[in-house]
């Protein structure tokens, strides 16, 4: 396969399991455009053109001058210049991180307007669902601003190695397979809800070094309520606002890749059961639907950097 290939399959993979409609997407895109024909020619030159056919701005290709035909892959969560190194020493083809870097860190909050589609197909009033977001993407976009995001798409550069990141279509895959075991097995209490989670394997993987699912706020005996799987997908953490506003729409129990202690109490205090299912395990069921995909297609997936893979598919030799 070339490198396009993949980020192409990665991309329509994301699309396939995004929880906007396609025309919503097609929308979102046509609404891009619009803006950037309004800019002038020297606004043109600095507009991320990316945006305008991928729905994803934190999934890019960082890299494409190294070998064209791609047949061995290391693919991980996260990674450092010693990854790079790594790749370079095991003579691989290209590198899959999931975890934003480059050009795709400095977009991540771009992404994050996902996150008031879902707010709002779980209930929550669109305009509230808007300015909390937005918000807190100001506030995510701030703390991006200092960060040296090219330091790993530099060395892969200089050691002419091919190197992509795939996270919010990832990220859709895992929301979409969480939200359908929760569908499909209607827990009604938050214990039965973890026993759930902690079927799927890379959950029981992640449990076995002290990272598997786990309950924040309330108890194993709770009714669950309205389950959303509210915090998988759509950049990084949204604001912690907006939980008073789930409870307000009947939601009584979220399931998070991860939460920081300040959006844990706000949830605590809005009466809202709290179940984190992992991070890198949830960023490792994502990864994995779609590289499940690659294989098919009869590339050598390397597994790194925290990735928990589990293969769900058969793939032709």
């Amino acid at each position: 396969m070339k490198i396009k290939e993949i980020y192409d399959l990665a991309l329509k993979t994301g699309i396939e399991n995004d929880l906007r409609s396609k025309l919503e997407i097609k929308e979102y895109l046509n609404r891009k455009k619009k803006v950037f024909e309004k800019l002038s020619k020297e606004e043109k030159l600095y507009f991320d053109q990316e945006t305008l056919t991928n729905p994803y701005s934190d999934t890019r290709i960082h890299f494409a001058g190294g070998k064209k035909e791609i047949k061995r892959v290391l693919c991980g969560i996260d990674l450092s210049t010693g990854g790079v190194l790594l790749a370079k020493e095991l003579g691989v083809d290209l590198i899959i991180v999931h975890h934003p870097i480059g050009d795709s860190l400095a977009n991540l909050d771009s992404v994050m307007e996902l996150q008031i589609d879902l707010l709002e197909k779980l209930g929550i009033p669109v305009n509230i669902a808007e300015k909390l977001t937005h918000k807190r993407i100001s506030e995510v976009a701030r703390g991006l601003n200092p960060v040296n995001h090219q330091i790993t798409v530099d060395a892969a550069r200089l050691l002419k190695i091919n190197l992509m990141n795939v996270h919010t279509p990832a990220d859709n895959c895992v929301f979409q397979f969480v939200t359908q075991e929760i569908e499909k097995k209607k827990p009604r209490y938050v214990g039965e809800l973890l026993e759930i989670l902690n079927e799927i394997p890379e959950y029981q993987e992640a449990k076995k070094h002290g990272a598997g699912p786990i309950l924040f706020s309330g108890n194993e005996k709770n009714r669950a309520g309205k389950i959303a799987v509210s915090e998988m997908t759509g950049g990084t953490d949204g604001s912690k606002e907006i939980y008073e506003m789930m409870a307000r729409a009947g939601i009584g129990t979220i399931i998070s890749m991860h939460q920081s202690e300040e959006h844990r109490e706000a949830a605590e205090k809005a009466h809202i059961n709290v179940v984190i299912a992992g991070h890198i395990s949830s960023d490792s069921i994502g990864m994995n639907l779609i590289l499940d995909k690659l294989e098919e297609k009869g590339l050598e997936i390397i597994p790194f950097a925290g990735l928990i893979r589990v293969k769900r598919t058969k793939h032709k030799k």
